[in-house]
């Protein structure tokens, strides 16, 4: 990067560097990066001189000062001569050179705050060989392709093809001109009739020509054998010719080897048609040509289910019925059939306008309650039991679509989208890969019944691909023509050497998509190969805009950290997206960005152990090694990304030719390399909050064999917007929305001591606006500022339309930049959905910027829409809701899944959950793993997890690494929190994704898929924020926004950590429950009731405990003395944050609104209801009025008082672990036996449908039932 970011000119062909770059320039540092530096330098006068990330050609001079960061732009002018930007009226001086511009300022009295006096110098990283070649299967990298990418013209992102030319024939024939040229000529002069040096430079030049043709030829003998006998007795004649043949002969045999080859190349296409048209002639009628055809028409498929009853039924109907719905996609239909006596039938038909709502159980897997409308504002409830859970989400998935093709709306809510990568290993696909398409093989795929149903996108990332594009495209084209009978059109394809990326879509959906963008980064040795790096396409979809980056990072084992920084390049250097986002990394660009490739983390652990745990097919020890997974719990790389769960093999690297060996050792020049199988081939993503999107399968092929990765598959149900069109023009200033703010805060992690400003960024919005500099500033810790803006300070936004419906899909993002630099110092979105009201909403979200968390941002917000724009409709994705009905709360009330990404609070819809965290057992979190309604992995941990190192919420985050700390203040005793003051139930049990509810739910973003303990939930987003934020309850580091993990109106979107830690003993979670709630305090306490724990001889605590925190309530939890040594422990040098953090949350929230006197909060481990009022969702939406019908009485749908006890699923297993019969509770939960009183009426013939076919064994279950019954 000679100049430094394009170095600004430099006057009369100077470079701005002079001769050589000095070792005080850093090049493109971040500006993070440099205030660590100079913190660790922690001399006055320190300083240091990168390129600006404000201007193109800019620089940044940062000059430490008293513990704080000075930052100084120097900018050129239109001659190229740099100056240190000034006060208006001040002249500035002007210099060619950098290094002339920091020799004056090294003399005292120069208008810095300080001289210049210690440089601090670059690290210079030695240039090693990495041998980063294709995974070590090769000892040298891959050539570019021959001919230049046939998506873009050859631009700043293409690499062009010129170059390698210059090493080829014109080398050699500028050797000959200069030296051997002589020597023939003085041959000829004897008489000489050839040219041998000529002849010599000839052959030698040609050499790759002749392999190159040798394999031509021997493809086309192959066609030559099928349509031209004559020609084909030719070719091999003349292959046959050539490998004997060499010396003087070998340039003639060139010369008709490809006069052949011309004559073939001409003929073989006339002769493979007339072939063809014999054929045909002598052929039975033919089917239409494929173009012609529409897709398959989806048959009717049935499912077999048995109708789940409660106590209250069962002396009506007997044991549990057996039903069968069958779907018709096509008709619009749903017909559900139970079978009578004398196999009569009995069946009724629902069209799909009277299906009014789906509502998964979240803890049954198998279990799906449908609501159907009897007659006018009436509805009735039926819950099914599915014979697995993949075929309740098969079913789910048909009736969407019966809805959306049968919907009256002209532009779709939702389309699906399959993702694929695979790394070919350098050598052609097989004939077929239709699995890959398919989703079949290892891991979560689709049902069968749902497996051909075509996808409206097709992303296939492929890397090693030594095919051609147009080839590649076109036989990905054939295949999904071959599987669907759809003619894909190619929308983008962009390559990089071998990285390629192909997008397809739907043809219905092509005018649909605008706004393509390509690009592609290079992270090979030095940045400058391109046989790894990076390769992107963005575009909308409608209104929702979409990006996809397909990656080949470096490989090894060791190079951990190598792999984090060619993601940070990437995610800094791929230019996708909106042009005026250039202040968001692409991270932020999009809706929805998915990350795809062979990202080459491996497993940490020996080699003889990986493969004992595969061979057991164990995964979840693996995962807890996988590189990936901690590097993201650092926070070093994919922050706030999500993954769903990993239950497939690892895919690489396998022996070629078979999937059942694994070859993990390889021979090379420098000894032996191993490669461990590992988790290489990935995709995750990340959303915007509170948008709708559902991973649906993730695995990998098992019968695809060519290369030694197997490929790797994902499918999404991803909600989408429409162009808006509002149907009432343009607003008039009485119908105009306006988006206030009351206050804004952000704690930024900085040294600087500048004053910032925030810009705001929104498709909804006519250009940026800005706010004015901030009116409060303070901090208690040098590397750590709080700053502030108020009403005062804070722009009017003026949305371009007013429509409900329009603006609940909208989102604003957020960048706090610096009026020294206007360098941004961190970024972030929010979604105006939950600001829709009369009056101002609470947002808390973090910051990040260059792909490091910066800090966070909180503040009071509304969204005013006038009455009259107030109209808006459901979406087809609210359609299908979550259930917690098994959680101990009434049966049958619909709750909803937020979802995750940038997350942000409603403290008022806060208050009203936090007696709900009483009732949740540990199964309401871990099992929503298939739930439509949200995104990946919203809900709150057990616990936090540590807080991550690097999370904003631990006070460790704001002490820089190595760096001493400045306070000398030390802990009081009174700092340590007493271990009584723990809320059990917030400590142990997962908090629920949402509150309950009779209406229907209005469904929040975020994803869909809750944890498992460690590293086994289905949907992996790391590293959760801790604060909590609310005003009359208490909650636990981690979980966000007055303490509940996911809030109903879609309030909360926070991606929990990715180890939870175990549940706190049983033992303190008895004593802890008899402590009430502590008196109220400030909102927003922030890092203020963080206690350090001191040292302490007591047990390092498991990864995640050394931290927990009591939200507003005041009162941190620490558990087992302080984790000392664990991940989460602190020295001693934290101490001055907890003066810094006591300081800026003693006062109430600047610009909060008055409120009423909350209720006193309950006892701990006392349960709360929660009142309908609670889910307040905008705008409120009727209730579905329930009807008592013949099969399912009221009571039993919703739950009364007198309804059969839900014991739950723990229940039944304590019975069946003391009857020593435990082998047995899978399959009666399965089963939907999953509660004791309703298990009092099972039969013998639903005991041998649940598994138990011991005699002896249904006995003894039976006879415990008939004794429970009689006490």
């Amino acid at each position: 990067m000679a100049g430094g970011g394009g170095g600004g000119g430099g006057g009369g062909g100077v470079t701005p560097l002079g001769p050589a770059p000095p070792m005080w320039y850093h090049r493109d540092l971040s500006r993070a990066a440099a205030e660590e530096l100079l913190a660790r330098a922690g001399r006055d006068g320190s300083f240091l001189v990168r390129d600006s990330e404000s201007v193109n050609g800019a620089y940044a001079l940062c000059v430490l000062f008293q513990k704080h960061v000075h930052t100084y732009r120097i900018l050129p002018d239109d001659e190229g001569f740099l100056a240190v930007q000034t006060s208006q009226g001040v002249q500035p001086k002007r210099f060619k050179t950098l290094p002339e511009l920091v020799s004056l300022y090294l003399q005292p009295s120069q208008g810095l705050v300080t001289t210049l006096l210690y440089a601090v110098d670059r690290e210079e990283t030695a240039v090693s060989d990495d041998r980063d070649y294709s995974d070590g299967e090769d000892e040298k990298p891959p050539l570019p392709p021959r001919s230049a990418s046939t998506s873009t013209p050859p631009g700043p992102d293409t690499p062009t093809d010129s170059a390698p030319a210059a090493n080829g024939l014109s080398t050699i024939s500028h050797e000959y001109l200069k030296g051997s040229y002589a020597l023939d000529l003085e041959a000829v002069k004897q008489g000489a009739c050839a040219l041998p040096h000529l002849n010599k430079t000839l052959v030698a030049s040609c050499k790759r020509l002749n392999g190159e043709v040798d394999k031509v030829l021997s493809g086309l003998e192959i066609l030559s054998k099928v349509f031209d006998q004559q020609s084909a007795f030719m070719v091999s004649k003349m292959i046959q010719q050539s490998v004997n043949q060499g010396g003087d002969q070998e340039l003639e045999n060139l010369v008709t080897k490809l006069a052949i080859l011309k004559d073939l190349l001409s003929s073989i296409e006339k002769k493979a048609l007339k072939a063809l048209q014999d054929m045909s002639l002598s052929s039975p009628c033919s089917p239409p040509p494929l173009s012609m055809r529409h897709s398959k028409a989806i048959p009717v498929q049935a499912f077999e289910v048995k109708l789940d009853v409660y106590l209250a039924e069962l002396t009506k109907i007997g044991k549990s019925q057996k039903y069968t719905l069958s779907v018709d996609v096509e008709g619009g239909r749903l017909v559900v059939m139970k079978k009578v006596k004398d196999s009569q039938e009995d069946w009724t038909t629902f069209t799909h306008d009277k299906i009014r709502q789906l509502i998964k159980s979240q803890r049954v897997q198998n279990k799906l309650g449908i609501v159907f409308e009897k007659e006018k504002d009436k509805s009735q409830r039926k819950d099914f039991i599915f014979a697995s859970a993949k075929k309740r989400e098969a079913f789910c998935q048909l009736l969407q679509l019966m809805k959306n093709k049968h919907s009256n709306q002209d532009e779709p809510d939702m389309i699906s989208i399959f993702i694929g990568t695979w790394n070919m290993g350098s050598v052609p696909s097989p004939k077929s890969v239709a699995s890959w398409v398919l989703c079949r093989g290892l891991g979560k795929t689709l049902d069968e019944m749902t497996v051909t149903i075509p996808h409206d996108l097709y992303v296939f990332g492929s890397q090693e691909n030594s095919v051609c594009d147009r080839e590649w495209v076109e036989s990905l084209r054939a295949l999904l023509k071959e599987q669907t009978e759809l003619d894909y059109k190619p929308i983008a394809v962009q390559t990089l050497w071998n990285i390629k990326i192909a997008v397809l879509v739907k043809p219905e959906h092509e005018n649909r998509i605008s706004h393509v963008g390509m690009s592609s980064v290079k992270t090979g040795i030095a940045n400058t190969l391109g046989n790894k790096g990076a390769v992107g396409v963005s575009f909308m979809f409608n209104g929702t805009s979409f990006g996809f980056v397909n990656c080949h990072l470096t490989s090894g084992n060791e190079k951990i950290a190598r792999r984090n920084q060619n993601y940070l390049d990437i995610l800094r250097l791929l230019s996708l997206g909106d042009k005026q986002l250039s202040s968001f990394d692409i991270s932020l660009r999009f809706t929805h960005l998915f990350w795809l490739g062979d990202l080459n983390y491996r497993l940490d652990m020996d080699i003889q152990e990986i493969l004992n745990y595969i061979n057991r097919k164990e995964f979840e020890p693996l995962l807890k090694v996988d590189q990936l997974n901690l590097e993201r719990e650092k926070n070093k790389v994919f922050l706030r990304f999500a993954e769903e769960e990993i239950s497939f093999p690892p895919t690489y690297r396998y022996e070629r030719g078979s999937r059942d060996t694994y070859v993990w050792q390889k021979q090379k020049a420098t000894g032996m390399r191993t490669n461990v199988p590992s988790w290489c081939d990935r995709t995750l993503w990340k959303s915007y909050p509170e948008t709708h999107i559902v991973c649906n399968s993730y695995g990998c092929t098992d019968d695809i064999v060519t290369s030694d990765h197997s490929p790797v598959f994902a499918t999404f149900e991803v909600g989408v917007t429409s162009q808006f069109v509002s149907k009432k023009g343009l607003p008039k200033s009485s119908e105009q929305a306006y988006i206030e703010f009351e206050s804004i805060e952000a704690i930024v992690k900085t040294a600087s001591r500048t004053k910032f400003f925030i810009e705001f960024y929104s498709t909804c919005l006519e250009e940026f606006k800005k706010s004015y500099e901030n009116d409060s500033q303070s901090s208690d810790n040098v590397n750590f500022l709080r700053v502030g803006w108020s009403n005062k300070q804070l722009t009017t936004l003026k949305p371009l339309l007013s429509e409900i419906e329009y603006l609940q899909d909208q989102h604003l993002l957020l960048t706090v930049k610096s009026l020294d630099g206007y360098e941004s110092y961190g970024e972030c979105v929010l979604a105006l959905k939950s600001m829709i009201g009369s009056t101002a909403q609470q947002f808390h979200t973090y910051l990040s910027h260059r792909g490091e968390e910066t800090g966070n941002i909180r503040g009071s917000m509304r969204v005013r829409v006038p009455s009259e724009r107030m109209g808006t409709r459901e979406r087809l994705y609210e359609w299908i809701s979550v259930d917690k009905d098994e959680t101990g709360g009434p049966k049958g009330k619909s709750t909803m899944v937020s979802r995750v990404g940038h997350e942000y609070v409603k403290p008022s819809t806060v208050r009203k959950q936090l007696g709900e965290l009483g009732k949740v057992s540990e199964e309401g979190e871990r099992t929503g793993k298939e739930e439509t309604a949200a995104r990946p992995k919203q809900e709150a941990p057990d616990g936090d997890p540590s807080i991550s190192k690097n999370s904003y919420n631990n006070p460790a985050y704001y002490i820089l690494e190595g760096v001493p700390n400045q306070s000398a203040a030390a802990l009081s005793a009174e700092h340590l929190p007493s271990p009584t003051s723990a809320n059990p139930q917030v400590a142990k049990a997962p908090l629920p994704s949402a509150g309950a509810r009779t209406k229907p739910p209005y469904v929040a973003s975020g994803p869909s898929h809750p944890r498992r303990p460690m590293t086994g939930h289905s949907v992996r987003t790391i590293s959760e924020e801790g604060t909590t934020e609310d005003d009359g309850g208490t909650c636990v580091a981690g979980v966000q926004g007055g303490g509940v993990g996911a809030t109903v109106g879609n309030t909360l979107n926070r991606p929990p950590p990715d180890f939870p830690p175990p549940p706190l003993p049983k033992a303190a979670l008895e004593m802890a429950a008899e402590t009430p709630f502590p008196k109220n305090r400030a909102l927003y306490p922030d890092l203020a009731e963080v206690r350090i724990p001191a040292a302490s001889p007591a047990a390092p605590l498991a990864h995640g405990e050394g931290f927990r925190r009591g939200g507003g309530g005041g009162v941190a939890v620490v558990v087992g003395g302080g984790g000392g040594g664990g991940p989460g422990a602190l020295d001693d040098q934290s101490c001055s944050v907890l003066q810094m953090a006591k300081t800026l949350s003693e006062s109430e929230f600047p610009g909060q609104p008055p409120r009423a006197p909350s209720a006193p909060p309950p006892l701990r481990g006392q349960p709360m209801g929660l009142g309908l009022d609670a889910c307040r969702t905008f705008p409120p939406r009727n209730p579905i009025t329930e009807s008592i019908a013949e099969d399912m009485p009221e009571e039993a749908l919703w739950g009364s008082s007198s309804s059969s006890l839900s014991v739950g699923e723990s229940s039944v297993g304590e019975w069946l672990q003391r009857l020593g019969l435990e082998r047995y509770e899978q399959g009666l939960l399965h089963n939907g036996w999953d509660d004791l009183e309703f298990l009092s009426d099972i039969t013998e013939e639903d005991l041998e449908e649940a598994g138990v076919l011991d005699p002896a064994h249904k006995r003894i279950l039976l006879e415990s039932l008939r004794q429970q019954q009689q006490k």
